[in-house]
């Protein structure tokens, strides 16, 4: 097999130039069937981190009805002596703008306390986070986000420096006591101004300001995001207060699956699309084969005259078309994984290598290069040997 293997190479490289063609046909096709399916695999995981980071894997409890139409201290209890349920945090959010320096900007205002981090992925880049005295002592700080404080700064670091929130038609001023990057930043820098800044600061302290006594939610993070807790939730939430009309229990985990689902579905296409290439690069398996034939009708004619069987020039020219599709495979596989590692390197990105994808790759285009080549290998099998020798 191996010494037939190295006959049919010998054949093929009688035309250098018409092989190299053809094998970079097929080895631009694979390259970019890998790569695009790379970009999709790691988009989504860096977007699925970036909505976990943003706390898009928690779950959020909110009421209709009872007084203030809120939550309050006691409901927080209630929520953390339930097993499943890891950290519970109040939030309290408003859409308003802020003014540092003289810059104005549209932000949401958060309301959270010390436990903050343990639900949304606040990575500190300058200064500390918000801690318990400063929400027993209902402190006027707060915490911004980096695009934020390069707007108005031109720089990250801004610890200490004052800025203005209006809530309720009043400004009141906090003073910066760190600066903070989570998944929003991402979107914010994809999407311009759409997506606002973020402020957080003591719920206590948003209570304060706002003449609330309650807070708007509570975020939940569970031990194990795929359990269902809320009919525990509810019956918490409603126990003991019948004013209550209802307890809206929206799992964000859903939400992110959805998108996840999306990015998906856009791989999918794109990786259709270049998966076009390989159907392109079969046809020119094809002319390539037949042109070969054309070229070795009588080497064929004189195979027949001393033996040879159909059966034997069949297997010769499917040998050739296989040999040509595996070269362009592995070249193909081996550039893809190659331009996508360095890619990820240099945006310092996790690499994601699918090895399903590439065995499936691999599958496909080797089965379209034989079943392109099985026409022209048909057609030289069937050649008369008289015929074939007169030409």
């Amino acid at each position: 097999m191996l010494d037939e293997i190295k006959r049919r190479m010998r054949e093929l490289c009688r035309n250098k130039l018409r092989l190299f063609l053809t094998i970079g046909g097929i080895t631009i096709g694979v390259l970019s069937v890998i790569i695009i399916s790379m970009l999709g695999e790691v988009g989504k995981n860096t977007v699925d981190k970036k909505l976990t980071s943003m706390g898009l894997d928690s779950v959020v409890v909110s009421v209709n009805g009872g007084q203030g139409n809120g939550l309050c201290e006691e409901d927080l209890s209630k929520l953390k002596d339930i097993e499943e349920i890891r950290k519970a945090i109040p939030l309290m959010s408003l859409v308003t703008y802020s003014v540092i320096r003289e810059t104005n900007s549209d932000c949401i205002l958060w309301g959270v306390n010390e436990d903050a981090n343990n639900v949304i992925d606040l990575d500190v880049l300058h200064g500390r986070l918000i801690n318990k005295g400063d929400v027993s002592s209902n402190a006027k700080v707060c915490l911004i986000d980096e695009e934020l404080a390069r707007e108005s700064y031109s720089r990250s670091n801004i610890v200490g420096k004052k800025v203005n929130v209006e809530i309720n038609g009043i400004m009141h001023e906090y003073e910066v006591i760190g600066v903070v990057k989570n998944g929003v930043n991402v979107l914010q820098s994809m999407l311009g101004n759409v997506i606002p800044a973020f402020v957080y600061i003591p719920y206590t302290t948003f209570q304060n300001a706002s003449a609330r006594s309650y807070f708007d939610q509570i975020a939940v993070k569970l031990y194990d995001s795929n359990v269902n807790v809320s009919g525990k939730i509810e019956t918490a939430i409603i126990a003991g207060n019948s004013n209550r009309t209802a307890v809206n229990v929206e799992n964000l985990l859903g939400q992110k699956d959805a998108l996840s689902s999306i990015l998906d579905i856009v791989t999918i296409i794109l990786t259709f699309i270049a998966g076009i290439s390989l159907l392109v690069s079969g046809l020119s398996i094809m002319t390539v084969m037949m042109v070969a034939v054309s070229e070795r009708t009588r080497e064929i004619g004189i195979k027949k005259s001393i033996g040879a069987s159909n059966g034997d020039i069949l297997i010769e020219f499917l040998i050739e078309s296989a040999l040509i599709t595996l070269i362009g495979i592995v070249i193909g596989v081996v550039l893809g994984i190659l331009i996508g590692s360095i890619g990820c390197a240099i945006m310092g990105i996790e690499i994601m290598i699918s090895v399903k994808l590439i065995l499936g790759v691999f599958m496909f285009t080797l089965f379209t290069g034989i079943i392109f080549g099985v026409y022209p290998a048909y057609r030289a099998s069937k050649l008369k040997p008289v015929e074939a020798l007169r030409l």
